[in-house]
């Protein structure tokens, strides 16, 4: 919907609330016409159930108005003395049209200063949870967001299973453009396996100003643009189309922002030709071969050099490998080198294997520079040589996707990083770079006849850009899933800063189905994802603070008892 529309249905709604509430305006001593303004009729409304008069702001704030809605429902009802349990079904089940039915066909009383305090232990508990949904949702949708780390793309910065509290306000709040969802969830309802909201209405992109803009070399929370998955954990047996607020939350580092020109040479990423310097907690991570006399245990390669990733080649027979047994891992066999009766498969680390497989001397270690460093240092070590696809070398399922560029996740572009307001020529050459964000992210239409390219009907040469774009990427160059793969990322995709890790559960993606597995990384608990240096924990503040908060509030209580 347009904001023209969602105005008309503003105006529409106040109609309807003029109309079905005017007679109780005038019972509880206020005129008729004051039910049929604007915004002021929600503060009239308010001096009539006896409420504060900044309940009025919650009507107007995104999925905080759906939970409002039916509190103001029920509070109508019970300052006109309709007070059961049936009532308050009535007026919820029936989307506030109870309260229209009572405005017509009945003879009520106002209740004028009623006592708003809950009756009943079940009642008082029912206001404690309902005000906690609101402010939850205040804070989680306009504030700061919880968000755990799926992924390694960031490893040594964000390790997996990092629990981190996302600033909406950094690079300010996005209002929700999805109208009707279910509160402090995302994409899908726990247990029930639906979606949590309705793809129509959808609010217009607006979003509150920031006090900082992105940086390069940023972390950033993002929607994933290319999403098409039912949910994050369960992968679609069809594309889903989803609102961009509902897609499927991503972060990575902003190597790149709007108006840059970006380039990556053997993996490392170069800005209008410089050579991008990365923060000292950020640790570049790639894949390499290497050969050793001795084997190297997990435990070495976890505990001494650091690595969490890494594979290890093993050989099998031929006879061994064309067996029904072996049919799911067939696709990993490649010949033996120098040996026709064997192939040689890539296992990952601490995968158990039987006595149909040999192990080599061969390994494939995801490693920064300073853990490469350490493991050249082992004697039993023969060769390091980084994996890195060579410039030209065309890799299939890189953005965007055209025969005419031969890049890959390691030698790619340059590409120029869209901005708002800046205009690039068009031709059927440069087009599939830019078709996503001309059609997807900037809602024209888009169709070609031989080399003239029309768009919203007619011809164009030129395109000039509506918002930023910027582009992202993992630490972990080679096991990550970024912009190498799906393009730009509109601003109006990005959902706010990480700024702090309050806890750290190595293995949590696992489910609690394996609890017993899961580490608690005590030394991450409550750092801060910024900064230099090694991360600091602030636990022992925080429970300082605690501890003489609870100390105060102890205090208060017991000085309140003597004077009684």
């Amino acid at each position: 919907m347009t904001l023209t529309q969602w105005f008309i249905f503003f105006l529409l709604i106040q109609v309807i609330h003029g109309l079905s509430t005017w007679k109780l305006y005038s019972k509880a001593g206020r005129q008729a016409w004051e039910a049929f303004v604007p915004v002021y009729n929600a503060i009239v409304l308010m001096q009539i159930i006896n409420r504060p008069k900044w309940w009025t702001i919650l009507l107007f704030v995104p999925i905080i108005n759906l939970i409002m809605f039916p509190v103001l429902w029920v509070e109508t009802c019970r300052s006109f003395g309709k007070n059961t349990y049936l009532d308050t079904a009535l007026a919820v089940l029936s989307c506030g049209l109870y309260v229209a039915y009572l405005n017509y066909t009945q003879d009520l009383t106002h209740i004028k200063d009623r006592s708003i305090e809950p009756k009943s232990s079940s009642g008082e508990w029912t206001s404690s949870i309902l005000f906690a949904i609101v402010a939850a949702t205040l804070v989680h949708t306009y504030f700061m967001q919880p968000f755990v780390i799926p992924t390694s793309s960031l490893e040594k910065s964000l390790l997996k299973g990092d629990f981190l509290l996302v600033s909406k306000f950094h690079y300010g709040a996005r209002l929700p453009m999805t109208a009707i969802a279910a509160p402090m969830v995302h994409d899908t309802l726990p247990k029930f396996n639906v979606p949590s909201y309705l793809k129509k209405p959808q609010i217009p992109y607006l979003r509150i100003p920031g006090f900082q803009k992105i940086k390069r070399n940023d972390i950033v929370v993002f929607n994933w643009p290319a999403d098409t998955l039912f949910n994050m954990y369960k992968k679609a047996d069809k594309k889903y189309e989803k609102p961009i607020d509902k897609k499927t939350n991503y972060v990575k580092r902003c190597v790149g922002i709007a108006g840059d020109s970006l380039e990556i040479r053997d993996g490392y990423v170069f800005i209008d030709g410089k050579q991008t310097i990365l923060p000292d907690r950020a640790k570049t991570q790639f894949y390499y071969t290497v050969i050793s006399k001795k084997y190297l245990t997990q435990k070495y390669l976890k505990e001494e050099i650091g690595t969490t990733e890494f594979n290890s080649f093993y050989k099998i027979t031929k006879a061994a490998a064309h067996t029904q047994r072996y049919n799911n891992i067939r696709n990993l066999f490649k010949p033996f080198p120098n040996d026709s009766t064997s192939y040689l498969i890539e296992l990952s680390g601490g995968m158990k294997v039987n006595n149909d497989f040999r192990a080599t001397d061969r390994y494939s270690i995801n490693m920064s520079d300073e853990e490469q460093e350490k493991l050249s240092k082992n004697t039993s070590v023969v060769s390091i040589t980084r994996n890195i696809k060579p410039k030209g070398e065309k890799e299939g399922n890189i953005f965007p996707k055209y025969s005419n560029y031969n890049w890959n996740g390691d030698n790619y572009g340059p590409i120029y990083i869209p901005e708002a307001g800046k205009t690039v020529e068009l031709n059927k050459e440069v087009l599939p770079l830019y078709k996503a964000i001309i059609t997807e992210y900037e809602g024209n239409k888009l169709n070609t006849d031989g080399n003239d390219i029309y768009i919203n009907g007619k011809i164009a040469t030129t395109y000039t850009f509506k918002q930023d774009y910027y582009w992202m990427m993992g630490d972990n160059r080679q096991n990550s899933l970024d912009a190498r793969y799906w393009g730009y990322v509109p601003f109006d995709h990005v959902v706010g800063k990480p700024v702090f890790v309050w806890m750290s559960i190595s293995g949590v993606e696992l489910g609690f189905g394996n609890f017993k597995n899961w580490v608690f990384n005590t030394e991450r608990i409550f750092t801060t994802v910024g900064g230099s240096g090694k991360p600091v924990s602030y636990l022992p503040y925080f429970l300082v603070v605690i501890a003489l908060w609870q100390g105060f509030k102890f205090y208060r209580k017991k000085k309140k008892a003597n004077e009684e």
